[in-house]
């Protein structure tokens, strides 16, 4: 019989393995697409992109949250632990910084569609690209802030 503990884990850790590989695989896509400097290549990057965030990273997110909830639950973690707050203030920090990302990502689309019209890429695109390359970095390592936390537990629990 399977534990509840063991499935809640391995469920949190797969997410986890989600949201970072999605993350990285887009991020990476998106910077060699990006650099091409192929409209048809880049537009249809940033298609697959959105799709790909709405597809794997948001259910993967959601996940994340309930199954590290009920693993606190199941561990007698405390909501108001030092360790609680870190991680959860970080992964605030990563949802601030991935809700404009996901904003800035439906204007590149249309941007790299109409790019494809003019087979030019603007300068509106290559600036959002930046702020949009400088979220993903901040998430990204606020992401690997919080595996250290999970698995080093370096703050109070209880």
């Amino acid at each position: 019989m399977l534990e509840p503990y063991f499935v809640a884990k391995l469920i949190h850790i797969l997410a986890a393995v989600v949201v970072t590989g999605t993350g990285a695989g887009i991020a990476f896509f998106m910077f060699m697409a990006n650099r091409s400097n192929n409209p048809q290549a880049i537009y249809i990057t940033t298609k697959l992109v959105v799709l790909g965030d709405w597809l794997f990273t948001t259910p993967a997110v959601i996940t994340q949250i309930i199954s590290g909830l009920y693993l606190m639950y199941l561990l007698g973690y405390s909501f108001s632990s030092e360790w609680f707050y870190a991680v959860a203030g970080l992964f605030v920090l990563i949802g601030l910084c991935w809700l404009p990302v996901l904003k800035i990502q439906y204007r590149l689309r249309a941007l790299a569609q109409e790019s494809v019209e003019k087979n030019h890429i603007s300068g509106e695109f290559k600036s959002l690209m930046r702020i949009w390359t400088l979220l993903g970095i901040s998430a990204f390592a606020a992401i690997l802030v919080i595996f250290w936390l999970m698995v080093f537990k370096p703050l109070p629990v209880v």
